[in-house]
């Protein structure tokens, strides 16, 4: 029997920096349409104001879809618009104080680059989700470090190495998901899947591709593949 996760295995859309609110619901609309799970919310040059009106109305969207719907890097923000989760980089707070304030029922996932001690404590501060890379060359972080298939490995043991020793008589408890990102597309997303990760994380090759929902279709049908 599957380990069951703490965050939906599959694809993971990011969302580009898009002004346009109702050409982003569009889209993520589309991508959901072709089997995408999960999305995260990160924008970088929006005002306060523009951003939460954003925020807001997808978080609405996801909610009518059965998306889950993560706020990047704030999770105050997460909070007040009931979001499913937060994301958190290096410089976005402590862990465990966000999970602490988000309580064990909201998802909290965190960048962990190419580093598994990283990773570890993150696992300690019970977050939901870790995540490694870039995998690829990315153009929207072009100088993100790289990861590679065995930090992917090394995460996923670290994850199920944590699952194991909060299991409680023979009920598995969830599992951490091992997340990827950076550089991903279709085309290039099975290695990461074979190596381990639990979903992949896409921002141009899911936004930027000119049919969103066979893009989403093609990288689901490579989970279905993986079983």
């Amino acid at each position: 029997m599957k380990t069951p996760l703490r965050f939906p295995r599959g694809l993971y859309g990011i969302t580009p920096e898009w002004s346009d609110t109702q050409r982003l619901i569009a889209a993520v609309r589309a991508a959901a349409a072709g089997g995408m799970v999960a999305l995260q919310w990160r924008r970088k040059t929006a005002t306060r104001r523009e951003g939460e009106y954003q925020a807001r109305a997808l978080a609405a969207a996801c909610k009518s879809l059965g998306v889950v719907f993560i706020i990047n890097d704030d999770w105050r923000l997460a909070l007040a618009l009931d979001a499913d989760g937060a994301h958190l980089g290096r410089e976005d707070g402590a862990l465990i104080e966000a999970r602490q304030a988000l309580g064990p029922d909201k998802i909290l996932g965190c960048s962990c680059y190419n580093d598994p001690a990283l990773a570890q404590q993150a696992l300690a501060a019970d977050v939901d989700y870790i995540a490694f890379g870039a995998m690829y060359p990315s153009s929207v972080k072009p100088d993100a470090v790289r990861a590679t298939l065995d930090h992917i490995r090394a995460g996923r043991m670290l994850a199920e190495r944590t699952r194991a020793g909060r299991m409680r008589g023979d009920r598995a408890a969830p599992r951490a998901a091992v997340v990827t990102i950076g550089g991903l597309t279709a085309d290039n997303a099975a290695p990461v899947i074979r190596a381990g990760a639990d979903s992949v994380a896409l921002i141009s090759g899911l936004f930027g591709a000119s049919n969103i929902q066979a893009t989403a279709r093609r990288c689901r049908d490579l989970f279905e593949t993986r079983g």
